[in-house]
């Protein structure tokens, strides 16, 4: 892990980038509740702000050790959204990546270096996902539920069309 990540500085005249990771593992997928910060009481995937200069797959990978002590491979974009939080004056665009696990759990448990920003980190099937989820993330869950649909059908078109 890299302890030289810089501490993010908040403007309020600019929106901030940050990243969401959906990391899979048997096709599940890692949550935990956001504990005292902003989207405190709502569950999230692992993320957190682009550093200047730095890659979005590095950012994914930086940020799921930072947060998980878990390691990463296959990141892939899977969508953005755009959040404006007027009462917190926070403007954020958010790119949520999708990524396959590799190593890092410890006697079937995922690590919580950071037990003061998150619940315990848990594996969940899509479709059975903890409440109440961040709004974007929800809706990043929609986009890759309907990506998961449209790969299944693709799939049983050809099964059709061969057999």
């Amino acid at each position: 892990m890299d302890n030289k990540r810089s501490k993010v500085q908040k403007r309020m005249d600019m929106p901030m980038v940050g990243v969401g990771v959906f990391v899979r593992k048997d096709d599940k997928y890692l949550f935990a509740m956001r504990l005292g910060s902003h989207g405190a009481g709502e569950y999230q995937v692992p993320g957190g702000h682009v550093e200047y200069f730095e890659s979005l797959e590095d950012c994914a990978k930086n940020e799921v050790i930072e947060e998980t002590g878990l390691t990463i491979t296959n990141v892939q974009k899977l969508c953005f959204f755009e959040d404006m939080f007027t009462k917190e004056k926070l403007h954020y665009i958010t790119i949520y990546l999708i990524a396959d696990y590799v190593s890092g759990e410890v006697n079937g448990k995922v690590p919580n270096p950071e037990p003061e920003k998150h619940s315990e980190w848990k594996w969940y099937d899509l479709n059975c996902l903890p409440e109440p989820i961040w709004v974007s993330t929800r809706d990043a869950v929609k986009i890759l539920l309907s990506k998961k649909q449209k790969i299944i059908f693709k799939f049983w078109k050809l099964c059709l069309f061969y057999s």
